[in-house]
């Protein structure tokens, strides 16, 4: 689940970036860019995806830990029958949070 994080949290970081710097790079070049929206649906495919991957992620995670709390599997990965919440699930959801806030940063700047 770390794993996934990780690389959701890249997948926002550089999408958010690639708009930021190519928003700011026309006016540093005195160039107009050839396709201005194209680092606009880049970027924005980026963030999304790490917001996909995070959702994916946390329904994966709930159902493998799910899936090993019954019967046998239990006893071999050390798992009891207490709360199912882990703080993963928290820091997963405020991911999720500052992806969707990144997104909808970047859209309502674009117009």
């Amino acid at each position: 689940m770390m794993s996934w994080i990780r690389t959701a949290i890249t997948l926002i970081g550089f999408g958010f970036t690639i708009v930021q710097f190519f928003e700011r790079l026309g006016p540093l070049t005195g160039e107009p860019l050839r396709r201005p929206l194209a680092p606009f649906y880049f970027g924005s495919l980026l963030i999304g995806a790490g917001v996909v991957a995070l959702v994916v992620a946390g329904w994966q995670y709930r159902t493998v830990i799910g899936y090993m709390r019954q019967g046998e599997f239990a006893a071999i990965a050390g798992i009891d029958h207490g709360p199912t919440h882990t703080p993963i699930y928290a820091i997963t959801i405020i991911t999720i949070f500052i992806g969707v806030f990144a997104f909808l940063t970047v859209v309502t700047r674009a117009f």
